[in-house]
């Protein structure tokens, strides 16, 4: 059976050198999704990400066209989390040598993602690292804001509360590294290049609803779940979204149930956590497919019921 640390990517040593980085920061949420600074009656929020050996698939297939989208997924999936509205983005592209046509895929592929985020990219910086970079790796910041009263951390989260996921459009940018490994990509590339699927508009239309807590699934799966939810309570999912095709192959591939759970998103890119009155005119409002996949409970960190798995974000 493959797994993700054997494939290169140890999710529990991040999660801890991430504790040591917090820890001598001393950043305001720390472990959440978006950092914060105060701006009169604002925060002000900022995020950043890249889309990481994703850009291996976009260069075995010579397509570059999607990339971008991912990159601003990323950053304003993770930016929604605490309410922000995304307004502005800068990129950061490596590469090694210059190739027009090629940055040109990459850079519409960006603003094609602002586009659907209603977010504006304000600047950005490219940089030839022959000696560097092999290939081109891509990244950005993002920056938000949202009203102090609307803050949303998690803090809010109360036993008896609905958890309601949202369909991913697939793999997103998370578990690359593993799927590369067990998948042939002349097969399966043009699905793993599938764009992350953007969340932001929808979100943002849905806030005006009793919304307890956000998490974006990405890597480490249903464990993001965990970072949001209050010491004492767990998210008990009894009802999870069907998984899409791309990682039944994958188990099929020799990778562990358990295992796709810690590494993937499992067909649910983005978690709501309201309370229980009103979840179906929250789900009602949505365009992306949702619905109730549990409830929070007594405990800690994220059962998968139907799975008999569990998960602690430690």
């Amino acid at each position: 059976m493959e797994t993700y640390r054997e494939a290169g990517v140890d999710i529990d040593a991040e999660n801890k050198a991430i504790e040591t980085i917090l820890s001598t920061l001393r950043a305001p949420l720390p472990g959440h999704f978006s950092g914060i600074v105060e701006f009169w009656d604002y925060y002000l929020s900022m995020c950043t990400d890249g889309v990481g050996s994703k850009v291996l698939v976009a260069e075995h297939l010579h397509k570059y066209d999607t990339i971008g989208i991912d990159m601003v997924a990323m950053n304003v999936n993770d930016m929604i989390c605490i309410g922000a509205k995304p307004l502005a983005l800068v990129d950061y592209l490596a590469i090694d040598h210059v190739d027009e046509g090629k940055i040109a895929e990459i850079i519409r592929g960006v603003a094609e993602g602002a586009r659907e985020a209603d977010c504006k990219v304000i600047s950005g910086e490219t940089a030839t690292l022959p000696d560097l970079i092999k290939g081109f790796d891509l990244a950005g910041s993002c920056l938000g804001v949202v009203k102090k009263e609307d803050l949303i951390t998690g803090e809010r989260i109360r036993e008896g509360d609905v958890v309601i996921g949202l369909e991913s459009s697939g793999i997103h940018s998370n578990g690359l590294t593993l799927a590369r490994k067990v998948l042939d990509l002349d097969t399966w590339g043009r699905e793993l290049l599938t764009p992350t699927r953007i969340y932001v508009k929808e979100i943002l239309s849905i806030l005006s609803h009793d919304v307890h807590g956000l998490a974006h699934i990405t890597g480490g799966g249903l464990r993001k779940l965990a970072r949001i939810l209050p010491k004492g309570l767990q998210a008990e999912i009894t009802n999870p979204i069907e998984p899409q095709e791309i990682f039944k192959e994958i188990q099929r591939a020799g990778v562990a149930e358990e295992e796709m759970y810690k590494t993937f998103n499992m067909g649910m890119g983005f978690v709501i956590v309201s309370s229980p009155d009103v979840a179906e005119d929250l789900i009602s409002h949505l365009k992306t497919p949702a619905h109730t996949i549990g409830r929070i409970t007594r405990g800690s960190g994220v059962a998968v019921r139907e799975k008999n798995l569990k998960f602690t974000y430690s």
